[in-house]
């Protein structure tokens, strides 16, 4: 097994390692920093958008950063077109990407969720390359390719690309939306103030497949999962004044500590917000959804 193949494993075992202890958005510093292979340090990030460590021999990471300069976007064929590295496509690190398209060589794509928060997807493969309009074609695919030798054809392996990619796609609207909400409510819960952003989600005001339902900071709220899943059961719900309301037969239950702390003692609290007045939770949703929890009682 040649060195690059042992770097390029080994980096997506140290990812995988880092998406468990962290979730699969990490932070730009984690990634800068990387890990120790054999007493070289090996990285996923640099200013470029193509990076190529140097113990490795080709290109291990793309990345597309929050805000950035470069259009990257997912065409009509639901496949990621990435931009070349400025204007020549023999520039080295373009050169790169081209013969990893050509030997089927596995990638790590880095999207931008936030500022400094990359969604880590892997393997990629570069699967077209355009040099008049200065564009790759990316396609996501199952974990499982890295150790399988390439044995199936390139239409055999077109529709489960595409629709992983597409699965891909959706995961990057929702940690986007789920890293802007948690960052508008400094990271903690609405409701208790926890601040473990493990234990955080982003929780949809009108559900994202209803009219109004756009992933925008105003449609969402920062709650812990507790307060996520009584919010969506409607145990509690939130008035359009940012008043906490408990659902009237909770309040009459007795079932422990949790439900009294947890729950019940929450009841007429005001929901903290952000400090940003225009990110805070659009008031006409909250009376959409405060005649649901109505009507639950």
């Amino acid at each position: 097994m040649s060195n690059d193949r042992q770097i390029r494993l080994a980096a997506f075992d140290w990812l995988e390692e880092q998406v468990a202890l962290k979730g699969d958005v990490l932070p730009r510093d984690l990634l800068a920093k990387g890990f120790d292979f054999n007493g070289q340090q090996i990285r996923f990030v640099s200013p470029q958008g193509i990076f190529k460590p140097e113990a490795m021999e080709y290109p291990l990471s793309i990345t597309t950063v929050f805000g950035g300069p470069y259009d990257d976007s997912f065409d009509d064929d639901g496949l990621l077109s990435y931009r070349y590295r400025g204007t020549d496509p023999n520039h080295r690190d373009n050169r790169g990407l081209d013969y990893a398209m050509l030997n089927s060589l596995p990638l790590v794509y880095l999207h931008g969720v936030a500022k400094g928060r990359y969604l880590a997807v892997w393997p990629v493969y570069i699967v077209g390359s355009d040099p008049s309009n200065l564009t790759f074609t990316v396609a996501v695919d199952d974990k499982r390719t890295i150790l399988r030798p390439e044995n199936i054809s390139a239409e055999d392996r077109s529709a489960p690309r595409k629709y992983i990619t597409a699965v891909v796609r959706q995961r990057l609207h929702q940690r986007g939306f789920r890293e802007r909400v948690l960052r508008a409510y400094s990271e903690q819960c609405a409701v208790c103030k926890l601040k473990h952003s493990e234990l955080l989600d982003a929780a949809h005001i009108i559900g994202d497949s209803e009219e109004r339902g756009d992933p925008v900071v105003t449609n969402g709220i920062s709650l812990c999962k507790l307060h996520h899943a009584a919010f969506d059961k409607f145990f509690i719900g939130i008035t359009p004044d940012y008043e906490v309301h408990v659902r009237e037969d909770i309040l009459n239950e007795s079932d422990g500590p949790m439900l009294q702390h947890g729950l019940k003692e929450r009841h007429g609290q005001r929901l903290i917000v952000p400090r940003s007045i225009a990110s805070r939770p659009d008031r006409e949703r909250l009376e959409v959804r405060y005649k649901r929890f109505r009507a639950a009682q």
